[in-house]
């Protein structure tokens, strides 16, 4: 049986932190030992990776999850992968960052191209290509005032992610997460509607 890939890792290690916040809060506390200063060793990384606030971004996330209820889990929404994957194909070998792919499109753009609708959210990971590592860089959220990738994926109303990967040129690989209340990025009509305004 072949190992699973990236993508599903990384989608599972959501779902992981998503139905189990305070078991993820204890594997941070963990991680939380690995600082030296700002510098974060992770296991087998003698280089270590640079961090803006150090340890201190680590502790309010763990801080973060102990408070956070469980949620559901988020299904596998396959536009979206579709659509987030082509972002790290487009930018991975160019070394460019950001939400904007360089043919100019929106992560909403890249959904509807691929047959979905514009109504996502979109997490992206630059220089990991471990599951864990890459959640972890997105949950901890180090650097980003706002905490805005980590609201995305802790937000209660998503329900469907896809997950796409691939090597960076600047920062060795990239994950880009597209998350939405329906597996196709489309609205999330209430129950019961009928287009033309029926009920």
């Amino acid at each position: 049986m072949s190992a699973p890939s990236l993508e599903a890792g990384v989608l599972a290690q959501i779902n992981f932190a998503r139905e189990h916040p305070q078991d993820y809060a204890d594997q941070l506390r963990q991680v939380r030992d690995e600082f030296e200063g700002r510098i974060l060793y992770r296991p087998g990384d003698d280089n270590g990776v640079m961090t803006e606030e150090g340890a201190s971004a680590v502790d309010e996330a763990i801080g973060f999850l102990e408070r956070q209820a469980p949620l559901p889990p988020l299904s596998q929404g396959q536009i979206l992968a579709m659509a987030a994957q082509d972002l790290a194909d487009m930018q991975g070998p160019e070394g460019g960052v950001g939400h904007v792919s360089p043919d100019g499109a929106s992560p909403g753009q890249r959904v509807k191209r691929r047959g979905g609708d514009i109504y996502i959210g979109e997490s992206i990971s630059y220089g990991f290509d471990a599951p864990d590592d890459v959640v972890m860089q997105m949950i901890v959220d180090d650097g980003v005032r706002d905490r805005g990738h980590r609201k995305l994926l802790f937000s209660r109303e998503y329900r469907y992610a896809g997950v796409g990967c691939g090597e960076h040129r600047a920062y060795r690989f990239m994950c880009v997460v597209d998350l939405s209340r329906t597996a196709t990025g489309g609205p999330q009509l209430p129950a019961g509607y009928r287009p033309g305004g029926g009920s």
